[in-house]
């Protein structure tokens, strides 16, 4: 009722699309926000596990760590969609400044189950899962402040 006095007053100077209007309807509390960030974090920490311990699985084992594995990692990512919304999980994913990690991270999904489905090579999943573990470790440390600094600090104090 408060909203339709505004228009019909004209204080309501917003100009609001209907998407706008739908995303507001739909949002989530923040303690659904929490519990479905939670919940999605620890599915894709327990694909990860089940992955590992299905790598030792005859024959197809490797198969099925690169494929749990994989989507343990997509669901972890997934699950901040859940605190900051999708779109601007999007839009912070592609910044100029997490950019080559977002890419490098996205390509080493896609590199991994390709090595694993099509190209059938064992060895080159195992690379690519290790890839993916780093690309995803420079990726999340792009949320912490001077983080990425540090760790590149800290790699040329030990490499010097």
């Amino acid at each position: 009722m408060d909203k339709l006095k505004k228009v019909l007053s004209g204080q309501d100077t917003e100009d609001r699309g209907g998407l706008s209007e739908v995303v507001e309807a739909t949002s989530l509390s923040s303690g659904t926000r929490i519990k479905g960030f939670i919940a999605c974090f620890a599915a894709g920490i327990l694909c990860s596990l089940l992955g590992t311990f299905l790598l030792w699985v005859p024959r197809k084992g490797l198969y099925l760590f690169a494929v749990f594995y994989t989507f343990g990692n997509i669901a972890s990512i997934g699950s901040t969609v859940f605190l900051m919304g999708p779109m601007k999980q999007l839009k912070r994913m592609f910044e100029p400044t997490r950019l080559i990690a977002t890419i490098l991270v996205l390509l080493c999904f896609a590199l991994t189950l390709c090595s694993a489905f099509w190209w059938h090579n064992k060895g080159l999943a195992l690379i690519f899962c290790i890839l993916q573990s780093l690309a995803l470790t420079w990726y999340s440390l792009s949320y912490i402040p001077f983080a990425r600094d540090a760790v590149k600090k800290c790699f040329a104090v030990c490499l010097a």
